[in-house]
């Protein structure tokens, strides 16, 4: 089992990240209230990951806090939900969203989620509750509260901001006109990929 990458960030493409450490390149999958967080290109970055094997595939998904990465490997226990759509439920919304989500059985907003559906965030609510609790009470004297915010402001990208943040979305399970719609409707000139992508999910929400 993979639990902890430290290295150097050299490459950031989301939802994908690369890390190299000691000269291997480990590649991840992090959620967008991770990615946010993360330093600029060649500094150095700690992430606590999840491995998961499959027959076709070996991933490794990234996250800021142990937290963070509890509540991932919650979701995936869930009947339905899988680690794609585990990444995307942690995209769309923040942790923070996502507990009042199911303490005030919001099904409403989780189905605005890509692949979330009525049976999927009914379950999600059910089954997260005490599952949630216990998490809160393990984190409440931790390092780091269970309230997850960012404080990372990206930098201007010389490249085609619109055109990244559109393939970003649709990699996290979005379909391409859904994407589409929601970048145009926030784009601004000057914005760069990632303030796009918060703000188009924003706005999906």
């Amino acid at each position: 089992m993979i639990g902890r990458i430290a290295g150097v960030l050299i490459e950031k493409q989301a939802p994908e990240i690369l890390i190299d450490v000691q000269g291997v390149g480990y590649e991840l999958q992090v959620p967008l209230t991770c990615f946010y967080e993360l330093p600029e290109l060649e500094q150095a970055v700690s992430l606590y990951t999840h491995f998961v094997v499959r027959e076709d595939a070996q991933l490794l998904y990234g996250f800021t806090t142990k937290q963070e990465r509890a509540l991932f490997r919650l979701l995936i226990k869930t009947n339905g939900v899988g680690p794609k759509l585990a990444l995307t439920i942690l995209s769309g919304m923040s942790a923070a969203e996502f507990v009042a989500c199911v303490e005030r059985d919001d099904i409403a907003t989780l189905v605005k989620l890509p692949g979330v559906g009525k049976k999927t965030a009914e379950r999600l609510l059910v089954e997260m509750r005490d599952k949630l609790k216990s998490l809160m009470e393990a984190s409440a004297g931790g390092e780091r509260e269970f309230v997850l915010k960012s404080d990372y402001t990206p930098k201007p990208e010389e490249n085609d901001a619109e055109k990244d943040a559109i393939a970003a979305l649709v990699a996290l399970g979005y379909k391409p006109t859904q994407a589409s719609k929601a970048v145009s409707t926030v784009f601004q000139e000057g914005l760069d990929s990632e303030s796009l992508i918060k703000a188009a999910l924003k706005s999906m929400l």
